[in-house]
């Protein structure tokens, strides 16, 4: 391969790798995202458990 092949199949291979870079950020995005509701979802049954049972104690 001579440098002029080298260097014209450059700006396609950074293309492609920030492609990549950029679908690889969306999907970590998207799961992080996924972890902060259900994080929220537990947090939120917990608190309710706890009002319950507390509840119940001061209800005897």
């Amino acid at each position: 391969m001579g440098k002029r092949d080298q260097f014209s199949d450059k700006p396609e291979q950074l293309q492609a790798q920030a492609r990549q870079a950029m679908q690889a950020k969306g999907k970590a995005s998207e799961r992080a995202s996924q972890g902060r509701e259900r994080s929220e979802d537990e947090t939120r049954k917990a608190q309710q458990e706890a009002q319950d049972r507390f509840d119940q104690d001061y209800d005897a």
